[in-house]
């Protein structure tokens, strides 16, 4: 046998064993063959450079170093899931979707498993990249660090794998191993991990993919993303999944109704105290991925899935002292200091209270014994308190009247739930917080600069806001602690770059309550640039963008114009017009615009746009020649509005092959018109 054949051959044999250990747990060799094997083919591939392949078995053991991890755009975006907590939850999903999807549903239900979100990209059957879930939009490139996780396979088995694709799971950290890695800690008098879900999350960021492949880490598989993939449903691409060689868990099933569905949630709520790895719910599809698109998305979420999360753990603690954080709109978000406690193997010593209403609902006060809940949340809350443990001398808490931060009165407006600290432009944690969201990655994502750069801009007088970044040079920055000339120069360019920020992006990065990345992309669309976003009706704008003298009633004009625009409520509208009425405000867009920062569409993004179908709601439902999302973007394009369920407000149904009778039935009742894929692009 030739070299290459027999390192071929080696690596086949290698692979074959590695799927039977850590992907079927069903080993047919001993760890000291396999590593004998593995020696061997390491040593054969020293001695000869020329047949490297970065799919070896050999590549596991690390070794690259990565300084910097780069930022990768998703093809797919990696969408957050929503949340439910009952039967009756899940109820209200199936009938919500049931309106818009015909005939019958099957779901597939998988656990929810704990762990760092990843998305793996494949080509002709190789592994390329691993990419973290980041924003959702874009993550961080960990390919060196994941290729060391033994059940990640680098070459797939058969020979119906797409040219490209990518699938999604989640790299957890099995309790034994993490045990394990806290008993060498404390050997060693290290500090110990916190829990599995947040090692495994910081292993993917080591630089030294070395110390990575040290880590019994795990990589469970549920979803693949791509073109013209082999499957029509989720349960058989679980299946595909294992037969390509990707671990996949087994606990998944195939079920007929919700009845069934809470079946495997009652099952596994219990069971699941049994399981290698820490799960916290049951994901719920729908399984059909043709129902699957005609569901399509929300802002945040797939309309066709659903976590249910299993009830959170509660111990009881005492209250030590309320505080107050500042956050950066002026929200004031009152604190719990507790006497710390473990919650799900972490120590827990804050919890939120979330606004004055909760304190007075639940009656809290300094030294109450208070029940503490982790759940979903980053923060765990205080969901009630120990009454009979109260101390006789205890007080009713009063709410703050200063911001603990600037000593300015609090104010809350009517039908607001929190109490604001209305000095923006002076207030620390607002003035910090504010410049923090304006370089965050979602918004001018400025390289070279994080909060703690900010902190540091701020402390030194250098910047009071986020358009004096656009006045930094070199050399005000370079006297900076731990800051180099290099480093310097990198922060001055990733300012300078940041011009190119697409206008949505730019005016979701100006802070405006209310107007967040899905807002912001609503406005930028509708508007088309900030002049007009910002002009009050009757009230030309000036070429400054000082404050607006409002004495023909355009404020109230202006409200109405922004309600007009769809899925634009009447608080959003309010907070625009306050931002448009703030001299403060409206003089730092005029520097922005100074600045060089994107503030029309580009001709690129107007291209196609048009206002044909301005006031029109579609419905689009059945099977098509083009794509269901190539039809939404025309639709949205061109001013119509799509919509999930018809309704006596649907003025179009796009009907494609196979539509289902209840919506046939239901837009014959209600004598909407429908028209073909044909018919409507014609229209265009």
């Amino acid at each position: 046998m030739d070299v290459q054949s027999q390192i071929n051959s080696l690596r086949d044999e290698l692979r074959e064993h590695n799927y039977n250990y850590y992907v079927n747990d069903n080993p047919t060799i001993s760890d000291f063959e396999f590593d004998k094997k593995l020696e061997q083919l390491k040593s054969i591939e020293a001695a000869h450079p020329e047949f490297y392949d970065a799919t070896s078995p050999s590549v596991r053991v690390g070794g690259e170093i990565t300084k910097n991890f780069n930022t990768v755009k998703h093809i797919n975006r990696m969408y957050s899931l929503d949340n439910s907590y009952s039967i009756e939850d899940l109820q209200d999903w199936e009938t919500r979707i049931k309106k818009i999807v015909d005939g019958d549903i099957q779901y597939t239900c998988e656990l929810k498993y704990d762990g760092a979100s990843i998305s793996l990209h494949y080509e002709n059957g190789k592994f390329v990249q691993a990419v973290t879930r980041g924003d959702g939009n874009q993550g961080d490139d960990v390919t060196a660090n994941v290729r060391t996780i033994k059940s990640v396979p680098l070459q797939l088995k058969g020979d119906d794998i797409p040219a490209k694709f990518e699938i999604r799971g989640e790299i957890v950290l099995p309790w034994d191993g993490f045990h394990k890695m806290n008993e060498e800690r404390a050997a060693q008098g290290l500090e110990l991990y916190r829990n599995p879900r947040n090692t495994a999350s910081g292993s993917l960021k080591l630089q030294d993919s070395a110390v990575v492949a040290t880590r019994p880490l795990d990589c469970l598989l549920y979803q693949l993303a791509g073109d013209d993939l082999p499957v029509k449903n989720q349960y058989d691409s679980l299946t595909l999944a294992r037969k390509w060689g990707f671990k996949a868990p087994k606990e998944s099933k195939l079920l007929n109704s919700i009845e069934e569905v809470f079946e495997f949630i009652n099952h596994w709520d219990t069971a699941r105290k049994d399981l290698p790895y820490e799960t916290d719910g049951v994901v719920v599809k729908v399984n059909s991925l043709r129902q699957q698109e005609e569901l399509g998305f929300t802002a945040k979420a797939p309309k066709w899935a659903m976590a249910y999360k299993f009830a959170a753990e509660q111990v009881s603690t005492r209250l030590e002292e309320i505080t107050y954080q500042v956050g950066r709109t002026g929200s004031i978000t009152p604190v719990a200091n507790l006497e710390p406690v473990e919650i799900s193997g972490t120590t827990v010593r804050r919890a939120s209270l979330h606004n004055a209403d909760q304190i007075e609902k639940l009656d809290i006060r300094v030294g109450d014994e208070v029940y503490v809940e982790k759940g979903g949340e980053i923060i765990p809350k205080i969901v009630a308190v120990d009454l009979a443990k109260r101390p006789a001398d205890s007080v009713p808490t009063v709410y703050a009247t200063k911001c603990p931060e600037c000593e300015t009165t609090l104010v809350r407006k009517e039908g607001d739930a929190k109490h604001y600290c209305p000095n923006e432009m002076s207030c620390p944690p607002q003035v910090k917080g504010r410049i923090e969201h304006f370089i965050s990655r979602k918004a001018m994502d400025i390289d070279g600069i994080g909060a703690e750069t900010v902190g540091q801009l701020v402390e030194a007088g250098l910047i009071t806001n986020y358009a004096d970044l656009y006045d930094l040079t070199v050399e005000q920055v370079l006297p900076l602690e731990r800051m180099a000339q290099k480093s310097a120069e990198n922060m001055v360019q990733g300012i300078e770059a940041s011009k190119n920020v697409p206008f949505e992006r730019v005016l979701f990065a100006l802070g405006i309550r209310y107007v967040g990345e899905t807002v912001a992309k609503k406005l930028a669309k509708h508007y088309k640039n900030i002049d007009a976003l910002l002009a009050l009706p009757d009230e030309p704008l000036k070429e400054n963008l000082d404050l607006f003298a409002d004495t023909t009633g355009a404020s109230d004009k202006k409200i109405e114009e922004l309600t007009a625009v769809p899925e634009i409520g009447i608080s959003i509208a309010q907070s625009i017009v306050e931002f448009i009425q703030s001299e403060d405000q409206m003089r730092l867009v005029h520097r922005l615009k100074e600045a060089g920062l994107q503030f029309a569409l580009s001709e690129e993004q107007l291209e196609g746009q048009t206002d044909r179908l301005s006031g029109k709601s579609f419905v689009i439902s059945g099977v098509f020649e083009m794509s269901r999302n190539d039809l939404k973007k025309l639709v949205e394009d061109n001013g119509g509005k799509i919509s999930s369920s018809i309704s006596s407000k649907t003025d179009y149904l796009i009907r494609g092959d196979k539509m289902g009778p209840s919506k046939l039935e239901k837009a014959e009742k209600l004598g909407v018109t429908m028209i073909s894929q044909q018919e409507f692009l014609a229209m265009l």
